[in-house]
């Protein structure tokens, strides 16, 4: 499973998703991360510029460009989570400390955000 996590420069949980300026995409397989790549998306700067729309379609792009199929954050704004459900990303919210232990724990928990249904396919 492909997952992404806001990370902050000493390795923590970044509790801004949409206004992250740093992601890891983890690949996460039998309880191990296979592989951590880091990407500099400096969301901060570009949250603001243009409409929310705007920026759904960047946040949007990056994990269909990264084949993402869990989002692992503290918060998520309910327009985006919205999005990913239309996705079928799924999202793990709550997640703190540790990004690598926090994707672990959201992978192996298995839970996803409950107000994102899965829209039949």
């Amino acid at each position: 499973m492909i997952a992404c996590v806001p990370v902050q420069p000493d390795g923590t949980v970044d509790p801004r998703w949409g206004r992250a300026d740093r992601l890891a995409v983890a690949d996460v397989d039998d309880g191990r991360i296979r592989s951590w790549d880091e990407h500099q998306v400096d969301w901060s700067v570009h949250h603001d510029e243009g409409s929310a729309a705007r920026h759904h379609a960047r946040v949007a792009r990056f994990l269909l460009d990264h084949h993402v199929r869990a989002v692992v954050a503290h918060h998520v704004g309910e327009g985006m989570v919205r999005q990913l459900a239309i996705m079928k990303v799924d999202v793990h919210l709550g997640a703190e400390g540790d990004a690598r232990d926090a994707v672990l724990r959201a992978i192996a928990s298995d839970t996803a955000h409950p107000s994102s249904p899965r829209p039949e396919a």
